[in-house]
C-alpha cells in the first residue's frame, strides 16, 4: 500500500532522513519507534505531503532550505510531488503530535472542519465510529477544544484524523503527554479502528512498550536512518531494545 524508497530530507545542511526504505501492506498496523529527533515526525510528514508543502513555500520566497530525494509511492503511485491536500483526497490522513486541534472552537465544531471534504451524513456515520472509539467525547460536543484534557484533546484529534476518511492513517506520537491508562485506552482504539473500521495505521511513537506489542510490524529509526526492523515480539524480544527502550 505505501512504499518510502530511499527518502533523503535535508533541512539546509542538516540530514533529516538518511536513506530510509519502509513498506505499510493494506491492513497493517505499522510501528515506526524512536527517541526525539530520529526522524519520526520528518518521515510522517514527508508521507502526508507537510514537507513537500514546506519545500514550495521555500522555493516561492525565494530560498531552498529543504531538498528532498527518493521516492513514496501509495497503491503503486508515485506521490512523492504531490500536494497534501491530494493525499487527503485519496486516503492519506496525518494526526500531528501535539494535539493540532482548534482551541476556540467547540469539538462539534472541530469535527466539522475535518469532515468539510465530505457530505453530512457521511461525516454522522464517522463520529458515531468515533463516539464508539472514545465514549468520553459524546458528553463534550459542546465544549471548547482547548478546555479539553491532554487525553480528551488526543481523542479529539484522532477523531477528527478519522472523521476524514482515511485508508492509510498517520498517528505522529499519539500518546505523547498521556498517563499509561490513556495510552492503553488510545492502544486498544487504534486497534479497533484496523481491525472493525478496516484502516491501515503507520504510527510512530518514542514509547515501545505500549505499541510493540499491538502493531503487526515495526522499524526502529536512529539519526535519520533505520537501523532495526520486525515482528511487535521479535522486537520486544530483542536484547537492545529492552536496553534503549524498556531499561531492562
Amino acid at each position: 500500500m505505501l512504499e518510502v524508497d530511499n527518502l533523503m530530507v535535508f533541512f539546509e545542511n542538516a540530514l533529516a532522513l538518511n536513506g530510509l526504505s519502509l513498506t505499510v501492506q493494506q491492513g497493517e498496523i505499522v510501528g515506526l519507534i524512536g527517541s526525539n529527533s530520529a526522524g519520526k515526525t520528518t518521515l510522517m510528514n514527508a508521507v502526508s505531503g507537510l514537507i513537500e508543502d514546506m519545500r514550495i513555500k521555500e522555493l516561492r520566497r525565494g530560498g531552498q532550505r529543504i531538498t528532498v530525494y527518493g521516492k513514496i509511492r501509495y497503491e503503486g503511485k508515485d506521490i512523492t510531488t504531490m500536494a497534501p491536500e491530494q493525499r487527503v483526497r485519496i486516503g492519506i490522513v496525518l494526526s500531528r503530535e501535539r494535539h493540532p486541534i482548534f482551541g476556540e472552537s467547540s469539538v462539534a465544531e472541530n469535527f466539522q472542519i475535518a469532515g468539510h471534504l465530505h457530505a453530512s451524513a457521511e461525516v454522522k456515520k464517522v463520529m458515531d465510529f468515533v463516539f464508539a472509539l472514545f465514549p468520553p467525547l459524546t458528553r463534550l460536543l459542546k465544549r471548547k477544544a482547548g478546555f479539553l484534557s491532554g487525553g480528551e484533546q488526543q481523542m479529539l484529534a484522532i477523531g477528527m484524523a478519522l472523521v476524514a476518511k482515511p485508508r492509510l492513517l498517520l498517528l505522529d506520537e499519539p500518546l505523547l503527554g498521556l498517563s499509561p491508562m490513556m495510552q492503553q485506552a488510545v492502544m486498544e482504539a487504534i486497534i479497533q479502528l484496523n481491525t472493525q473500521g478496516q484502516i491501515t495505521v503507520l504510527l510512530s511513537e518514542q514509547f515501545a512498550r505500549p505499541v510493540l506489542p499491538v502493531v503487526h510490524r515495526a522499524y526502529v529509526v536512529e539519526n535519520g536512518m533505520l537501523t532495526l526492523e520486525g515482528t511487535g515480539k521479535d522486537l520486544m524480544d530483542n536484547p537492545e531494545i529492552k536496553s534503549a527502550y524498556f531499561g531492562i
